[in-house]
């Protein structure tokens, strides 16, 4: 049988799509447990029937995942950046927001917001909430996906253009809304994707990949909504040199092995007092601090 590279746009248990370098895409398999592969992923795989089989996995750039007690779930591989989508209304949990942020940092992976329903009148509330993130240098998009559609297409098309993005985010904050406003085709690429992996309509635990552009230069993954995000992958004394704001007043403790919770000259509690570290973010620091000492390596 003849080897073929593809990518991997579509991936549902142990199913995926894999789409050839002429665009034809196929109903894959993995040959054996140890072939793990995701939504990004580059492949070699050959042709059975009219099936296929993914002998291996590329080795990737790099990927997101998250990581707790009993598993790890990679959401997808080879990205140029993460767009976190959260929304004025509902409110969205921040230690969620920091964790999405930090397995960007572990993975070298550019990461930006958008803030959906801006035009709410408590939007200045949500702006207050994500200040501290933009005086870290994560850059912040304001959009309205259904009140102003030209406005955020306005914004996002540069955002996402030449560039594989994975769209992240908890349920409720217009990802839908987003995929379909940007890929005006989308429900037919799902519609064929779901057929292919028989998952019928309801796709929200398949990752799948839509391309942006005639020409396959961008591209966008929508991964299923998340309500956890472990980051067992993280030792605790990594957790403060992950963590932009934190990061640059750590250097500066009387102590190396510092673990900015009680020891004296801490330069990191003295930022809190001072205003230059925001205290919301000082308590996700205590809460994962708390939570990854916890964990046996």
């Amino acid at each position: 049988m003849v080897t073929r590279r593809g990518g991997v746009v579509g991936a549902h248990g142990r199913h995926f799509i894999v789409e050839s370098e002429d665009g034809v895409r196929t109903l894959c398999h993995r040959r054996g447990k140890k072939v793990d592969c995701v939504v990004g992923d580059r492949v070699l795989w050959q042709l059975s029937g009219d099936e296929g089989v993914i002998d291996a996995v590329e080795p990737r750039r790099n990927s997101l995942y998250r990581q707790d007690r009993w598993r790890t779930k990679t959401f997808a591989a080879n990205l140029d950046q993460l767009l976190i989508l959260l929304a004025v209304e509902p409110m969205y949990a921040e230690s969620q927001l920091a964790r999405a942020l930090i397995a960007a940092e572990v993975s070298g992976i550019d990461a930006c917001i958008v803030l959906n329903k801006a035009d709410l009148p408590t939007v200045n509330a949500a702006r207050a909430r994500l200040a501290p993130y933009q005086r870290m240098g994560i850059a912040l998009h304001e959009v309205s996906l259904k009140a102003n559609r030209d406005g955020a297409c306005a914004v996002l098309a540069p955002l996402l253009a030449e560039r594989t993005t994975l769209l992240l985010g908890p349920s409720g904050m217009g990802k839908s809304t987003l995929v379909n406003l940007m890929v005006p085709d989308a429900q037919a690429q799902v519609g064929e994707i779901s057929s292919a992996l028989n998952t019928g309509r309801h796709t929200t635990t398949t990752t799948t990949w839509y391309w942006l552009d005639a020409q396959r230069n961008a591209a966008l993954i929508d991964s299923p909504g998340f309500q956890e995000y472990g980051l067992h992958q993280v030792r605790a004394e990594q957790l403060a040199a992950l963590m932009p704001d934190l990061a640059p007043h750590a250097a500066s403790c009387r102590f190396t092995n510092c673990t900015h919770r009680q020891e004296p000259e801490c330069a990191v509690r003295a930022a809190v007092a001072s205003g230059a570290v925001a205290p919301s973010r000082y308590r996700i620091y205590e809460e994962l601090y708390g939570e990854l000492s916890a964990v046996r390596y």
